[in-house]
């Protein structure tokens, strides 16, 4: 027991993996830097202790309930339906009373399902359902699309079928009629393939939902006080960006009460507070919807807002990025967005500096074709927290100092799970940064779990990687996979000094668990990165490499642990001229002769 971390034996707990990862260790213990621990792999992002964010919902992963389909998987090769799913793995139904049954660990009266349908020739999707019982009663059918997802070529993608499709899943959600207890048996089945020939499924979230909230005492109500459509079908933009505007003038909240609510532009915010009766029962709807600060330029930031408890919900089909299609933007200062539901959208919240102490906490984006959040530009003493983030179309959670410097900020606490393209967490240049107690899984192509770079333009001089870097805490399953411009494999922490070198800054790596990596753990690539330091970490399933030195600089280990190492050297390094300082305490990877070499073939 004394081999396995503190941190990795909660989630194997959290799985029920925990016997078969002591028994399995016990037998390999001779072998532990040549053989993977196979309870590692598989590992959900769900419910490890003290890391993540702290979700509402139970999931359970399709093929680990009980289904008379066909288990995918594992692959993690680009382009493969199993490889942009949580823990590599999904179900496959493609007859007429074929199911997968999930068994509910706790009450619910709720079910997100996701899934992949196959695209149509024209490229715009199908629409397709299939019933879902409740111990063998029905209780209705859920609509699924695959509308939102298949994306085609090289970035920035297209509609259009053709080479390398992905982007394949998407989210669908509904509200039971009433609530199910634990150990209810909830049934998704396949009753017709008149519409989609197949479904593939991924896993389900199941939540115990609140009642609607109440409006806040003084509110102004966008459907009473304005005539906002709660049907979803009349458009309802002008009335609720004038209730914002009377709301931010009288110094009232606005409410959004249970409902729908079509709005096909940019909600414009400052000073107000814009609160629904929880993000399942109040939604901004449409094509062209979000909620937006003020840019400097018009007299922004906008100051003292506050979002929360609603859905900001899209419809973006492909990849614009010259249209500012996000669910919000623009600029806010000391502003807060709480508990809302983001889907659909091209990137959830791009937020363009200069801004200073903005906040988004205990929310849910998915389902996005670009970016999660990007803090872009000029946004300082701000932060993510508690937020669940799944199915980006680029980074989850990024940082961008473009032009301006980004200094102070925080990214922490959060989950982060199969972001399609690039990373699970990115920081491009920026001072003072914090990422600490997330979790990510599940990297697709062309990026790793948590990145720090001098890349990306602009990001150089006075926006460069510079100040302390505090990345603490944090737990990466099934982080890094292949590029597919470079042709090799990309690791779960890696340092890019592409702009300009990494110098000067003090960035600290520690406490950290690297679970499962496709392929190498720590990476170090162009320009040189210089000044990190790697302490009290776990390499656990290494694909191929502990450390992969593809450019000069330095970094010193201290207290790094590596079992299941891929390759038998713990080092790649082809005289790249990178200096490996041991500071003690380290295992399973510290070797005198690094690999030089073909590349090996990532972990499937």
């Amino acid at each position: 027991m004394s081999r396995i971390n503190k941190r990795l034996v909660a989630a194997l707990t959290a799985a029920g993996l925990l016997t078969a990862a002591v028994a399995a260790m016990s037998a390999t213990a001779a072998e532990e830097t040549e053989t993977a621990s196979p309870a590692s792999t598989g590992l959900s992002p769900i419910g490890i202790e003290g890391r993540g964010a702290d979700v509402p919902f139970h999931e359970i992963e399709a093929e680990h309930a009980q289904t008379n389909g066909t288990v995918i998987g594992p692959d993690r090769k680009y382009g493969t339906l199993a490889s942009e799913a949580s823990g590599r793995q999904a179900v496959t139904l493609d007859a007429v009373d074929e199911y997968v049954e999930f068994t509910l660990p706790a009450a619910a009266n709720s079910i997100v399902l996701r899934h992949s349908l196959p695209d149509n020739e024209a490229g715009t999707g199908r629409h397709a359902s299939v019933a879902i019982e409740a111990d063998g009663e029905q209780l209705g059918k859920l609509d699924l699309t695959s509308r939102y997802s298949w994306f085609y070529g090289e970035y920035p993608f297209t509609n259009t079928p053709g080479a390398d499709p992905h982007h394949f899943y998407d989210e669908a959600r509904t509200l039971f009629d009433r609530t199910l207890s634990a150990g209810t048996k909830v049934k998704v089945k396949v009753t017709s393939v008149a519409e989609s020939p197949d479904f593939t499924f991924d896993l389900a979230d199941f939540e115990l939902v609140d009642a609607p909230g109440q409006a806040p005492a003084g509110a102004l109500d966008v459907v009473q006080d304005y005539g906002a459509d709660p049907s979803g079908r009349a458009d309802a933009t002008k009335a609720v960006q004038q209730a914002v505007n009377d709301g931010a003038a009288q110094g009232n909240p606005v409410w959004l009460p249970p409902g729908t609510f079509k709005v096909t532009d940019h909600i414009i915010v400052d000073g107000v507070e814009l609160t629904g009766a929880g993000p399942w029962h109040s939604a901004l709807e449409g094509k062209g919807v979000g909620v937006f600060g003020k840019y400097g330029p018009d007299g922004g930031p906008s100051k003292n807002v506050t979002l929360k408890d609603f859905a900001i919900i899209g419809d973006v089909t492909d990849r614009q990025d010259d249209v500012p299609s996000n669910a919000i933007g623009g600029a806010m200062s000391d502003s807060l967005v709480e508990n809302l539901w983001i889907q659909h959208t091209k990137v959830g919240a791009w937020m363009s500096g200069p801004m200073d102490n903005f906040t988004i906490a205990d929310s849910r984006i998915v389902d996005q074709t670009a970016d999660g959040v990007n803090f872009h530009g000029g946004v300082t003493n701000s932060t993510v927290k508690n937020t669940f983030v799944r199915n980006t179309g680029d980074d989850g959670l990024a940082m961008w100092a473009q032009k301006h410097d980004n200094a102070g900020n925080t990214f922490t606490g959060n989950t982060v799970v199969a972001p399609v393209l690039a990373n699970n967490i990115a920081v491009y240049g920026g001072q003072d940064i914090t990422i600490s107690d997330n979790v990510v899984a599940d990297t697709v192509t062309n990026g790793g779990g948590i990145h720090v770079g001098n890349r990306y333009p602009d990001v150089q001089g006075e926006t460069a990687v510079q100040g302390t870097f505090e990345i603490s805490g944090n737990t990466l399953l099934r982080a890094g996979n292949s590029d597919y411009n470079w042709k090799f494999g990309i690791g779960a922490i890696w340092f890019d000094g592409l702009n300009e070198p990494i110098k000067g800054a003090r960035i600290t790596v520690r406490d950290t668990d690297i679970i499962d990596s496709s392929y190498a753990a720590v990476q170090f690539i162009e320009g040189s990165v210089s000044g990190v330091t790697f302490e009290n970490v776990t390499m656990d399933g290494v694909g191929t490499f502990a450390v992969q030195a593809q450019a000069p600089g330095a970094a010193s280990f201290k207290n790094v642990k590596a079992t299941g190492l891929g390759q038998p050297n713990g080092i790649y390094d082809c005289q790249s001229g990178f200096r490996i300082t041991d500071g003690g305490g380290n295992s399973g990877w510290l070797t005198d002769r690094p690999y030089c070499g073909q590349w090996p073939e990532p972990k499937n």
